[in-house]
């Protein structure tokens, strides 16, 4: 069993993560729309190696395991910034992402489904950031624990997270 993940990792806002060593702070958040885009191929190769579903460490996720987050945060991500593109100040529901690793069977989801869908989900969040008016950055949205974003601090903290999880996966 794995245990939750109960961090506020929006710490990554103010400084660099010493793990991954993604730096948000330093990033333009008009560079995370090709960032993301990046991300799908590179998970697709990730979850498409041989063992892939294999847990090599039993505190932590499989490969595929973490493709199945990543998708889904690509997912989740993009739906909050389209009601933050077109809303004002929405309030976005709690998402457990390790009840739904449960739920969903992320160990049992087949590699070269999750594959596909990764690439589509990153394209389409690269496309809705590349969207992005200039007017548009200052925008707002808020999670249900209270946490605040614009689409800029928004893009710095999603962008972490798909390359936190490389870093998760390759060392």
């Amino acid at each position: 069993m794995i245990v939750p993940d109960d961090k506020n990792w929006t710490w990554v806002l103010g400084r660099e993560c010493p793990e991954c060593g993604l730096d948000p702070q330093a990033l333009d958040p008009a560079a995370v729309s090709e960032m993301a885009r990046e991300q799908g191929p590179l998970w697709a190769s990730l979850v498409s190696r041989p063992g892939a579903a294999t847990r090599t460490r039993a505190d932590r996720w499989s490969v595929l395991e973490y493709a199945c987050h990543v998708r889904d945060v690509l997912r989740l991500f993009d739906m909050r910034l389209m009601r933050m593109l077109n809303e004002d100040d929405p309030l976005f529901a709690n998402w457990d992402q390790d009840v739904t690793a449960v739920e969903d069977r992320y160990d049992l989801q087949d590699p070269e489904v999750v594959a596909v869908e990764v690439v589509e989900a990153a394209h389409s969040i690269a496309d809705t950031f590349a969207s992005v008016g200039h007017d548009q950055w200052q925008r707002v949205g808020r999670r249900s624990d209270g946490a605040y974003f614009t689409i800029e601090s928004y893009a710095r903290y999603f962008i972490h997270d798909p390359v936190h999880h490389v870093w998760d996966v390759t060392s």
